[in-house]
């Protein structure tokens, strides 16, 4: 439980810190800012907030709510790589992947895994959106250890 308690400050003071931290790097969306906050809906459904460090790499961070088997409060931090697609005629498309963090709270036990997600990211033209669709396999570590899957679309406004 101690394990738990000492993960969960770790992601609050990660997300803290990424969204207090300004990016010296150009904007990846020319409208807004480095700092995008959205929803997810898939497995888990919640809040997804992603801070670009320059145009190929970016934190992202997860409060969410599972409804598979087992109802859970569900965290998630990930370190990503972009890797842009070059004949797109509006917008702009990245395939990521990445490699991260969860933490997911549920009744008798809570799990601690790692993540490796991957998905796609297109951000609209001439606004301040992005959208993005992702596939994440999970080694859970505690309290047993077993794979596990999330999966998402979702939309964050920039600013």
């Amino acid at each position: 439980m101690k394990l738990i308690k000492l993960l969960s400050l770790l992601f609050v003071i990660t997300g803290f810190t990424l969204l207090s931290h300004p990016s010296a790097y150009a904007q990846v969306n020319g409208n807004g800012g480095n700092v995008g906050i959205g929803a997810m809906l898939g497995e888990p459904t919640g809040i997804s907030v992603k801070v670009w460090n320059n145009s190929n790499n970016a934190f992202d961070v997860g409060v969410a709510w599972s409804i598979g088997d087992n109802d859970a409060l569900h965290l998630h931090a990930d370190y990503l790589l972009h890797k842009w697609f070059s004949d797109i005629d509006q917008g702009a498309l990245a395939f990521y992947y990445g490699i991260g963090g969860r933490l997911a709270f549920s009744d008798p036990e809570s799990e601690i895994g790692v993540r490796v997600p991957f998905g796609l990211n297109y951000i609209i033209p001439d606004s301040q959106i992005d959208l993005f669709v992702e596939a994440v396999p999970i080694l859970n570590l505690a309290p047993d250890t077993d794979f596990d899957g999330n999966g998402a679309v979702g939309i964050r406004y920039y600013f």
